[in-house]
């Protein structure tokens, strides 16, 4: 028997970015550039402008909707960027790539400083791993700016979140987070039309922490917003006998899928052609089960 995707069908297709109306019918793809000396995946790989850009322009003609450009690293153990450093990695980028594409820009910062920089040249998304918790700034930037926001849930900090991650009910648990930090964001004036939920894979989570989100994420969309996953080739993954992140894509399709399942409806990956490719097939079979 075929696996369907029944779980609360339709919730929270709206998201407002920028004065854009978006309708999420479809999965858009995240592409991720990391332009940081020491992310997990990709440090260092995309450090200078030119590099940077050519990647860029590959993921948009595989099929990237959002590029999501970092210039902090945020795996386990990483240590704080100072604000000037993040934005001389990242502000050249998103000028120069909202020059030259129409595509939607997203700054992936907790810093409320680098997200209006970026906002100002060109930037459409913030994506958010603090929620706003990091710069008290942050949630007025967003009703200002109408910028779409990604709010992430995390548990400690980059630093420290996986030295002893604990929850009583992980996934009740972040809904717990979720419900007070968009009290605070409305207080703020934020649109909740604006804002995109993260449940936060491998961010303060042991293995079955992960798994146990990734089994239930359909239980996110009582909030009626847009869901995003952030699996793509994590620590987890690596956990099933696999060190090298780079050798991760199995995995991060697994995961992937099994979020598709659920209706999320946003998918922020390494690996845009494969990711694309292996919703689009299952899609197809889906539509022939009868």
């Amino acid at each position: 028997m075929m696996l369907q995707k029944t779980m609360n069908a339709g919730k929270g297709n709206r998201w407002l970015v920028k004065g854009q109306e978006l309708f999420l019918e479809k999965p858009m793809i995240m592409g991720i550039l990391n332009v940081t000396p020491d992310s997990f995946s990709d440090g260092g790989k995309y450090l200078d402008i030119n590099t940077a850009l050519d990647r860029v322009r590959d993921m948009i003609s595989e099929g990237a909707d959002i590029i999501d450009i970092g210039g902090e690293s945020t795996r386990p153990g990483a240590k704080p960027v100072k604000i000037e450093e993040e934005m001389r990695r990242v502000l050249p980028i998103i000028q120069e790539l909202s020059a030259e594409t129409d595509v939607l820009i997203s700054i992936d910062t907790q810093k409320s400083k680098v997200a209006e920089a970026a906002l100002a040249a060109g930037a459409h998304i913030v994506n958010d791993i603090s929620a706003g918790r990091n710069s008290p700034e942050m949630f007025p930037l967003i009703a200002e700016s109408q910028a779409g926001y990604v709010m992430m849930h995390m548990q400690g900090t980059p630093e420290f979140m996986q030295k002893a991650p604990h929850y009583q009910n992980v996934v009740k648990d972040i809904c717990s987070f979720f419900e007070e930090r968009l009290n605070n964001a409305e207080a703020s004036e934020v649109n909740a039309a604006q804002i995109v939920l993260d449940p936060g894979i491998g961010f303060g989570k042991t293995l079955q922490d992960n798994l146990h989100i990734l089994a239930n994420m359909y239980e996110f969309h009582d909030f009626d917003r847009p869901l995003l996953l952030g699996a793509s080739r994590k620590s987890f993954i690596g956990m099933f006998d696999q060190s090298d992140p780079e050798k991760r894509l199995g995995g991060s399709l697994a995961a992937a899928l099994a979020a598709y399942l659920q209706n999320v409806q946003i998918f922020r990956v390494h690996d845009i052609l494969e990711t694309l490719q292996t919703l689009e097939v299952f899609t197809a079979i889906q539509k022939c089960s009868d």
